[in-house]
């Protein structure tokens, strides 16, 4: 069920709200919405005020979690977020009036989109034709939004594998160019998007295509590139080997994890 009561109690007292990111891509999409997220000119401390049942998840950031008629939503204040300087993220936030200026941070442009309740859609930077092109963009310049968190390119990756898209040029090529800043990110934060692209439905493509990146996470696969097995039951090499193994084993972690480090000790042994 739709939070739309949120919505109503904000807009009733003055401040404009919509739905924002996944869960408006998800309905784009005709797919199950598990997470509802509104961004409205509301700051934290009128949420508070105008809703009995919250938690101030996120109160720096201007997010409360309210929950009203049994169903929950994260109510953000519109913002724009202060320079990156740990690569992950913003040293603060300033919370701004319009609605244009909070979607114009965001990582994708189909994750940039609104929506009211009436399902009228705000698409200030193309992602319905993303959505129908089937590709990730991102909003911007894709090296300043890397520069700003590095995992977002992981996460462009696991919308890919997801969602069966393909990652559009200018932003693929940015990815491959900073991989490099992966290094920088939380093993806990890398290991939930690797799970999201082990399990996606194009895992072992998006994992050929960006070998690279996979490799500043596990580099220990990265011998298995290119290295000949010497023996007449493999016409692959060890990696495109264990990428037609990943790609045959059901989408579960521990399966894929299993399938994708099957054969990483090959080279060393050899």
């Amino acid at each position: 069920m739709r939070p739309d009561a949120i919505i109503k109690t904000l807009e009733d007292a003055g401040f404009e709200a919509r739905y924002v990111g996944g869960c408006v891509r998800d309905t784009l999409l005709d797919r199950p919405i598990h997470d509802w997220d509104i961004a409205s000119q509301a700051l934290p401390e009128d949420v508070l005020r105008l809703f009995p049942h919250c938690v101030p998840t996120g109160i720096r950031h201007g997010t409360v979690t309210v929950l009203l008629d049994g169903v929950s939503a994260e109510v953000t204040t519109y913002r724009l977020d202060g320079a990156y300087h740990d690569g992950r993220h913003p040293d603060g936030v300033r919370f701004v009036r319009s609605l244009a200026e909070d979607l114009a941070r965001r990582d994708f442009s189909i994750n940039a989109m609104a929506m009211d309740e009436s399902g009228a859609v705000t698409d200030l930077f193309g992602g319905r034709e993303d959505l129908s092109r089937r590709v990730i963009r991102c909003v911007g310049d894709p090296a300043e939004r890397f520069a700003e968190d590095a995992l977002r390119m992981l996460r462009a990756l696991r919308f890919a594998a997801r969602l069966s898209f393909r990652i559009d040029g200018e932003t693929a090529a940015a990815i491959h160019a900073a991989r490099t800043r992966l290094r920088a990110v939380a093993p806990e934060r890398l290991h939930k998007e690797l799970s999201g692209i082990l399990c996606g439905r194009q895992a072992a493509a998006l994992l050929e295509e960006f070998s690279d990146v996979l490799f500043e996470l596990i580099p220990e696969l990265a011998p298995c590139q290119g290295f000949r097995q010497y023996n007449p039951h493999h016409t692959r090499d060890v990696w495109t080997h264990t990428l037609a193994v990943v790609d045959g084993v059901p989408p579960e972690e521990p399966l894929r994890l299993a399938a994708l480090l099957h054969d990483a000790g090959k080279p060393a042994t050899f």
